[in-house]
């Protein structure tokens, strides 16, 4: 029996697939749940703000059925290997692996440039998408709770992210403990420290990186 994302491919994007990039990108938006934004921008305030080697679409019978891309969430250097993506499915394509193939693609290509962090921002009611990027290794962070007004109401958005084993070395002090992350940690455990680079500012994942995307997940 074919897997659900037989016939997908996927391949770097260009400026030939900016039509249907941005068409699928206003998809979904209009559907609700994707994004604080209102409108997709034009091609040239899309394609400046994404990193070229890491953006990637699906498409099957030659068309375009989704699309993957990261940005740069800093300029300063110690924060080069860190990005933020955006995945979006076209509403006809969904349930076909294709959400899953993308993000497969962009973590072998961040990986392959030594990026150790990808991370996005997902409202809550997008269960599909959390449970996707899940099972792409991604975990929950935690909630920035209504952090923004969207269509005159207050949204909350899951924090998200994936650490790459590849590229970020083990700690040895969790390999000793497998369930280092999940255990609570007391006010006694986390001594106050100066931070040198405090002047710093690192923005935050918009939520607009986040899948939109309805029905099973991929």
């Amino acid at each position: 029996m074919p897997s659900p994302a037989a016939g997908v491919r996927t391949e770097p994007m260009t400026g030939a697939h900016a039509d249907a990039v941005l068409a699928i990108y206003q998809a979904g938006i209009e559907e609700g749940n994707a994004t604080f934004e209102t409108s997709a921008p034009d091609w040239a305030a899309f394609t400046e703000a994404r990193l070229p080697a890491h953006r990637y679409v699906a498409t099957t019978e030659g068309r375009v059925a989704g699309w993957v891309a990261a940005s740069a969430v800093s300029g300063r250097c110690v924060y080069a290997g860190v990005v933020e993506h955006s995945v979006y499915v076209h509403p006809a394509a969904r349930g076909r692996g294709i959400g899953r193939r993308l993000l497969d693609a962009l973590i072998a290509s961040t990986e392959a440039a030594g990026i150790w962090t990808i991370q996005s921002g997902i409202f809550p009611e997008n269960t599909a998408s959390l449970a996707l990027h899940q099972a792409a290794g991604f975990r929950v962070v935690g909630t920035r709770e209504r952090i923004g007004r969207h269509h005159g109401r207050w949204r909350n958005v899951v924090m998200i992210e994936r650490r790459s084993p590849v590229v970020l070395p083990v700690r040895q002090d969790r390999a000793q403990q497998p369930h280092a992350e999940t255990q609570p940690v007391r006010a006694v455990d986390r001594p106050a420290r100066r931070d040198s680079q405090r002047s710093g500012w690192v923005r935050a994942p918009r939520v607009h990186a986040a899948l939109y995307f309805l029905g099973p997940h991929t």
